[in-house]
């Protein structure tokens, strides 16, 4: 089995910064990309930023500029770098992988539990 374990969220004041983590463990044969998706109350689950295992991009028009995505390929850890957040960044994110559990089988998608971030004064 996989497990992808969240880590790092809070509440935090306008302006401010939290770094999120992730870790993905168990059966893994090869991890292609790893990112982060978030929902907010009473609204669909939507992309934050995503990576490649060749460090490959993507982010969300929201978030480009205030947040970096980076990636430990060795150690199958994902991170959030959020900067200058606002209210509308409050959600619930959830760390996403795209995984081959085994040598031959198809990549599958895994979610985390999710890790919730309240920006707030």
């Amino acid at each position: 089995q996989v497990q992808l374990v969240e880590s790092g969220g809070g509440l935090v004041q306008p302006g401010g910064s939290l770094r999120l983590s992730c870790a993905a463990s168990g059966s893994i044969f090869s991890i292609y990309a790893m990112g982060w998706y978030r929902q907010a109350p009473g609204k669909q689950r939507e992309l934050v930023a995503t990576v490649t295992t060749g460090s490959r991009t993507n982010y969300a028009d929201s978030v480009k500029g205030r947040f970096t995505i980076s990636r430990d390929n060795a150690k199958n850890l994902v991170y959030l770098q959020m900067n200058n957040l606002k209210p509308e960044d409050t959600a619930v994110y959830y760390c996403y992988a795209h995984i081959q559990p085994r040598r031959f089988a198809t990549f599958e998608d895994y979610w985390g539990q999710g890790t919730q971030v309240t920006v707030s004064s």
